[in-house]
């Protein structure tokens, strides 16, 4: 009786398909890269055409963005800036200078988005922190790349590396949904790496100097332009190693998506 031959792979077919296989795993990482590239190139573009338009509607209006007067607004921009400009419109600010209540941190988007220094048409009607967060499926406020609403405000909310305390800063909130390792290479891009030094800060749950609960027409329930940045993460892994202590960094090995930071201005 003949002995049955038993079939295989050779060594060479064997070969064949781990490089296959190599190639096929080196294309999904290599996409992945590029997804993210591109994520953190639009988040930055975005910072950098915002600062544009707020900088350039001062030098157009003589003030600042949110924070004009709603009848100014009405006068000087469009009166399509509010549906109201015919009555008593709310869409704006108390001209103190600063971006430093939800209303006005709405307004910012209608002031540069009807002055045509911002693409997109945004309403800017949010008078609670509620309201703001809901903004981007509302139309009232843009979002990022993940579709979380980004902030244009005075703030302290950030890493301060080590110092005492975090002073009060204009800044650009760049909206969560992203994980510590995208906003380190953000970090990277635009400053030095580093959640607790340069323009590009770490956002922080803690609240600083004055605040206490979120809530009201004001950022915080404490001093005006003391205000609690939402969006940052309260569930998961932390954003930050050492938040808020000098050596903090970046926690990329955590996959959490509700991370944050700032732009300093």
């Amino acid at each position: 009786m003949k002995a049955r031959k038993q079939s295989g792979f050779t060594l060479v077919e064997i070969a064949v398909v781990l490089v296959l296989i190599g190639l096929l795993l080196g294309g999904i990482l290599k996409g992945q890269q590029l997804i993210s590239g591109a994520r953190v190139r639009n988040m930055a573009d975005q910072n950098s055409g915002i600062q544009a338009a707020y900088y350039g509607f001062i030098d157009r209006y003589r003030q600042v963005p949110g924070d004009m007067p709603p009848a100014l607004a009405c006068s000087a921009i469009t009166a399509e800036v509010d549906a109201d400009c015919g009555g008593t419109p709310t869409t704006g600010g108390n001209q103190n200078g600063r971006i430093d209540q939800w209303e006005e941190a709405g307004a910012v988007w209608a002031h540069l988005a009807h002055s045509r220094l911002l693409n997109g048409s945004y309403n800017g009607s949010t008078a609670t922190a509620a309201q703001y967060e809901a903004g981007v499926l509302t139309g009232q406020v843009p979002g990022n790349a993940f579709q979380q609403p980004v902030l244009l405000g005075f703030t302290d909310d950030y890493d301060s590396g080590g110092a005492a305390a975090s002073t009060v800063r204009l800044a650009y909130v760049f909206g969560a949904g992203v994980t510590p390792s995208l906003l380190r290479e953000l970090d990277v891009k635009l400053d030095d790496g580093n959640p607790g030094s340069g323009t590009v800060r770490g956002t922080v749950n803690t609240a600083k100097t004055g605040e206490s609960t979120v809530g009201g027409d004001d950022f915080g329930a404490g001093t005006p332009g003391s205000e609690v940045v939402l969006w940052s993460s309260t569930t998961g892994a932390p954003c930050i190693n050492n938040a808020d202590a000098a050596g903090s960094s970046w926690n990329v090995d955590s996959d959490n998506t509700r991370c944050n930071a700032l732009f300093l201005y």
